[in-house]
């Protein structure tokens, strides 16, 4: 399947929302408790793809397969240069190389925009985004222990550190 990465748009909105749902509905992977609506999807959207970036890949029947972008790590000045980043991906998609692809095109736009270091946060467990965040180039830099309450218990947080 070929699959094509370009910039989210506003009209992506939906779509991002619709594959973000389930992330905080009905599981740990996102410490959000109520799934952002389109409109607060499409917000997102405007203000990251104007700092960072946010990309979707789109599959040849037009659907939105997953999106990924960047935003920011910290709000202290020093931190500047380091993006947070993360990724979702529609379950009909799953393992089918659509992470990588959004990715592979996400950290040379972080490192044209001026940005030195990503890092992702990753509930655990969740040894799928872990496997995919190590295939790119990420290594662990530390574990948050029981820093989040979801679903009924604590939810420790690994950090995983690339350098662009």
């Amino acid at each position: 399947m070929t699959i094509r990465v370009r910039p989210a748009e506003g009209h992506d909105a939906a779509s991002c929302a619709a594959i973000y749902a389930p992330y905080v509905t009905d599981g740990w992977t996102s410490f959000e408790t109520d799934p952002p609506d389109a409109a607060e999807m499409a917000r997102r959207i405007a203000d990251y793809s104007a700092s960072h970036g946010w990309l979707v890949a789109q599959a040849p029947d037009g659907r939105i397969a997953g999106y990924a972008y960047g935003s920011p790590h910290r709000s202290r000045a020093a931190y500047a240069t380091s993006a947070d980043v993360a990724i979702y991906v529609d379950d009909a998609f799953a393992r089918q190389g659509v992470g990588r692809a959004l990715y592979a095109a996400l950290f040379p736009m972080l490192k044209d925009r001026g940005f030195h270091a990503a890092f992702a946060g990753i509930a655990q467990p969740n040894a799928a985004s872990v496997a995919l965040h190590e295939a790119m180039g990420f290594t662990l830099v530390g574990i948050y222990r029981e820093v989040g309450w979801k679903l009924d218990g604590w939810r420790d947080v690994g950090w995983w550190q690339r350098l662009l």
